[in-house]
């Protein structure tokens, strides 16, 4: 499971020791190597825009800004965040169902790219702005949208963009208006997949809509936003992504969509983020209850809140205790039953042991429910 874990027992241990726990811990090297993996094997073309929903932490943001990466911002506390690196326009893109008037301010202010969610984002920025105003429309496609669980919402009703079925409509309208032109197309239709061949039929089917759009539409798209979803395992039995396939699938989409010129949007936050991160709790007491063996920690989903929303728990080792096969239930310190990080297999534990739960750099401490209970908020360390 050593794959699972970007930081060495020893190091954890220090880290428990230096800073308390709670906490979150994140491997500046870990961030760096993942991102220099997924860039070398795409082609040129294709651009890497950091999900910052995934973990605004600063150093992390400053990492990937050093190596080439564009950001993917979905409120006004991500674009001032990204705003404090200095990047040059371009480099930001602003989605999200709901913008209000001062977010639209601010990524005007800032050169950002807006993903319009609908009539509304365009008419919006129409009356903001004084010059032509390019926009990417983000369409809800009528083919199935691939995801273990209803993170994106499936392919059924969405308050995500416009409807495929509806986007004439929407164009007929947006023809009236004064300075802002649809110049690209976002489509957001996977989730943590980690199937090569399937990324790239999703991509495809993005790719053959973006085709109908401008030739039914007479639209010239500079963007086509393939949006997120590319995956990490988050147990030793699920196989990594193919990258090289990714790349070689890529440039092999672009050679058959000659009509299109330029560029492609990818918006891993998960795959950018997840690995370099490690959340560290002390087990607090061992109770066992009609047959369960529970595992009471500092903290639970005020810090992780994934296990409860998808079923499926961190990687988690325990410290200086080798592998194990006891069924542990590992609860946190809320006083509710949906406190839970999952059901797993540990060494036996006692009060004080240190477990260290990998993957946790993407929806991790900012995804938890912290100020629940008014527990101490756990510190973020940044690894170099």
């Amino acid at each position: 499971m050593t794959g699972l874990f970007p930081l060495g027992d020893a190091t954890c241990h220090h880290l428990a020791e230096a800073h308390g726990t709670p906490c979150f811990a994140y491997s500046g090297a870990a961030a760096a190597a993942q991102f220099t993996s997924l860039r070398q094997v795409l082609p040129p073309r294709v651009r890497v825009a950091y999900a910052v929903k995934a973990n605004p932490h600063p150093d992390l943001l400053g990492c990937f800004a050093s190596l080439g990466a564009s950001f993917d911002c979905a409120s006004i506390g991500e674009l001032e965040r990204v705003e404090a690196l200095r990047l040059p326009p371009g480099r930001t893109f602003f989605a999200g169902p709901g913008k209000r008037e001062a977010e639209l301010r601010k990524a005007l202010a800032q050169g950002v790219r807006v993903q319009a969610e609908g009539f509304e984002d365009l008419a919006r920025l129409d009356a903001l702005v004084d010059r032509e105003t390019a926009v990417n429309l983000r369409v809800h496609p009528a083919f199935a949208i691939d995801e273990g669980n209803r993170i994106i919402g499936g392919s059924g009703p969405s308050a995500f963009g416009v409807d495929e079925e509806d986007v004439p409509a929407l164009l007929q309208k947006a023809a009236n208006l004064r300075h802002v032109r649809i110049r690209g197309l976002h489509v957001f239709a996977a989730s943590n997949q980690r199937d090569a061949a399937k990324l790239l039929a999703i991509h495809g089917a993005v790719l053959t809509l973006a085709q109908r759009l401008s030739e039914t539409h007479s639209l010239a798209f500079e963007q086509i936003d393939l949006g997120g979803g590319i995956g990490i395992p988050y147990a030793p039995d699920q196989t990594p992504l193919d990258l090289a396939a990714l790349g070689r699938g890529h440039a092999e989409l672009l050679a058959r969509h000659p009509w299109f010129t330029g560029e492609l949007i990818l918006e891993p936050g998960r795959f950018l983020a997840g690995p370099c991160g490690t959340y560290l709790a002390r087990v607090v007491r061992i109770k066992e209850s009609r047959g369960t063996r529970f595992a009471i920690l500092e903290g639970g989903i005020n810090h992780l809140l994934r296990p409860l929303l998808t079923g499926e728990p961190f990687p988690v080792k325990a410290v200086g205790k080798g592998e194990g096969t006891l069924p542990y239930t590992l609860a946190g310190p809320l006083c509710t039953s949906l406190d839970r990080l999952g059901d797993v297999r540990l060494p036996e534990l006692a009060a004080g042991d240190l477990l260290v739960f990998g993957s946790t750099g993407a929806y991790g401490r900012n995804e938890g429910m912290t100020h629940f209970l008014s527990h101490p908020v756990p510190p973020e360390v940044w690894v170099n």
